[in-house]
């Protein structure tokens, strides 16, 4: 597989976790600042090149099974922190089990958005690439492109207030639904 091949496949592979950056950005307290940002970019970008190593190490043995199901982990981790961040705006208060700038709810999300990235690296193993060279960049790519999420998120909250948040949280579970429906109709 090409260099020039790999990066369409990391651009690919990041595009859910941008938005649920963005997301994350909108219902941030602050401004993140560059350490917030990179923390976020950090996790995303860590748990998405793990996902493909994952599934490159599974291979054909339980790809079927994997593929089987990818879609509804997806669906189930997406509409729950969707639903959850829907929830926090309409009550008007923010929940102390799981609040906005929790370290397991941003991983959850992570997870979630980098279920398909497991597939990938079944994939990966069945063209017989060198995940060691794959994963860095798609790990790379979703860092910058998650850290920038965070940024414009809390650009676009700023200007658009709850609504924003609101439209955030219906985002991720449309997301899911998303996968979902890809992986069932298709």
């Amino acid at each position: 597989m090409s260099l020039l091949a790999l990066v369409l496949l990391a651009l690919g592979s990041s595009v859910d976790a941008f938005a649920a950056s963005v997301g994350r950005g909108v219902v941030a307290d602050t401004r993140p600042g560059p350490l917030l940002a990179m923390r976020t970019g950090l996790v995303f970008g860590l748990v998405e090149m793990s996902a493909p190593v994952i599934g490159w190490l599974l291979g054909t043995t339980f790809a079927g099974h994997v593929e089987a199901i990818d879609h509804w982990i997806a669906f189930v981790l997406l509409v729950g922190v969707g639903g959850h961040m829907v929830w926090e705006v309409t009550r008007g208060e923010e929940t102390a089990e799981a609040p906005k700038g929790s370290l397991l709810l941003l991983i959850v999300t992570a997870i979630g958005t980098s279920i398909d990235s497991m597939v990938v690296g079944v994939s990966l193993a069945l063209l017989d690439v060198d995940i060691l060279v794959a994963a860095p960049i798609i790990g790379a790519t979703t860092f910058i492109l998650s850290s920038i999420g965070m940024y414009a998120g809390k650009a676009i909250g700023e200007r658009f207030g709850h609504r924003a948040e609101l439209v955030a949280g219906l985002g991720l579970a449309l997301l899911g639904c998303g996968i979902l429906w890809s992986h069932t109709m298709a």
